[in-house]
């Protein structure tokens, strides 16, 4: 079997996400402290961050579409012009000194809405530069990268936040954008046109390949629960470390420390191949409930920084594993289709933790909203196992090209 990176376009598209990761890795941190500096208010964290997911969520369906109809290449190339300049403008707007709360917001709409065409054009363009041998491996290398530039994102936003100030963060971003265009640009993406018809055909087609998978629907309810609960964690948790737990240095170490969990979850699934890799993947997400338990309950630092790197392993389990199970179970040319209806359901629960977790926060205390956000996702990914999808699917045994059907569930 030969190694995915010795194709040059994987290498070319492998170079190009790694160095679009790394500077998306580092922003995060940096607008969540940027916007707290110059605020104050969870509240306004949360509208900033919505102003990302909300078009994001309205737009993939029409991504999925845009990226079937065209080359996956083309539609990824174009996303991160639009990303690089987005960036830019966050960037040149906080290094003035005086940032305006809806100049960021404007342009977190931008690369809301940029994200929304690149992120279903993934597997497309992994699937199109990968031989069907090398998907398991080529989706491990993508989620160690994304692990390892989520180690070096924050300690670099977590440099220029305490020494320059955020804004060069973001310039970074634009950046890493322009240098993955760029790498785009020359590479080749294998495409598999689809026929001219309309535009609700396209989308009922796409939405029925996820219908007709009982393991694939039900685990995305369970991974909307995991983003929503991540969003309650991701939106109080800046406050109650800088509070509570030691001040911005313990935000900053819980983050670089999920991204080693993330990374180490991510070699690990390069190692294993469960027999029932839908289910394991699944359970494994289960441990976010941990870190929002411990800081629901204000446990020492070192025990919500450890669990929260623990829960980030699951994550980096299942994202390789997933990506494959889906590239060689859904046919080639509706790929960007299906794959835009999953991160539309994954992250269905995200808008509801940015505007419940901080209106909940200051009804009854942030400590409720994290307790129901560790019910629900533990329940919620556990229960996945009652599934009989879930409990029966295998990888298909032999390397079969990904447009061909799943196999029968076996007991």
């Amino acid at each position: 079997m030969a190694h995915p990176l010795r194709g040059r376009d994987f290498r070319l598209l492998f170079g190009s996400r790694v160095l679009s990761l790394t500077g998306d890795a580092a922003v995060p941190a940096a607008l969540a402290l940027a916007v707290l500096r110059a605020t104050g208010s969870t509240s306004a964290l949360a509208l900033v961050l919505a102003c990302a997911m909300v078009p994001r969520l309205v737009l993939l369906p029409i991504g999925g579409v845009v990226a079937d109809r065209l080359n996956a290449r083309t539609v990824a190339l174009v996303t991160d012009l639009m990303g690089c300049g987005a960036q830019l403008f966050a960037g040149i707007e906080l290094l003035s000194g005086h940032p305006a709360l809806w100049h960021l917001a404007v342009a977190q709409v931008i690369g809301g809405t940029a994200s929304a065409f690149q992120m279903p054009t993934i597997s497309p363009l992994v699937a199109g530069t990968v031989a069907p041998s090398g998907l398991h491996r080529a989706n491990s290398l993508l989620g160690a990268a994304n692990g390892a530039t989520r180690v070096v994102g924050p300690a670099l936003a977590g440099t220029f936040v305490l020494t320059v100030g955020p804004g060069w963060t973001f310039v970074l971003d634009s950046a890493s954008f322009a240098a993955s265009a760029a790498l785009l640009a020359a590479t080749r993406v294998r495409h598999v046109p689809i026929p001219s018809r309309s535009l609700r055909a396209d989308l009922v087609e796409g939405w029925s390949e996820v219908r007709s998978r009982d393991w694939y629907w039900t685990s995305l309810i369970a991974h909307s629960v995991w983003n929503g609960a991540s969003v309650v964690l991701l939106t109080l948790g800046p406050a109650l470390a800088v509070e509570r737990l030691g001040g911005e240095k313990t935000w900053i170490a819980t983050v670089q420390v999920g991204a080693i969990g993330l990374l180490a979850g991510a070699l690990l699934a390069a190692r294993i191949r469960p027999r029932r890799p839908v289910l394991v993947a699944n359970v494994g997400l289960a441990l976010l409930a941990l870190p929002l338990a411990l800081l629901a309950v204000t446990a020492p630092a070192p025990l919500v920084i450890g669990t929260y790197g623990l829960a980030l392993v699951g994550l980096g389990v299942l994202n390789p594993t997933w990506e494959t199970v889906v590239q060689m179970t859904i046919p080639q040319q509706a790929l960007a289709r299906v794959t835009s209806y999953d991160w539309l359901l994954s992250l269905a629960g995200a808008p509801l933790g940015y505007a419940l977790a901080p209106w909940a926060a200051s009804a009854w205390g942030p400590s409720t909203p994290l307790m129901i956000a560790a019910f629900l996702v533990g329940t919620s990914c556990l229960g996945t196992a009652a599934v009989p999808g879930v409990r029966h699917f295998t990888m298909p045994t032999k390397h079969a090209a990904p447009n061909q059907p799943e196999p029968a569930p076996t007991t």
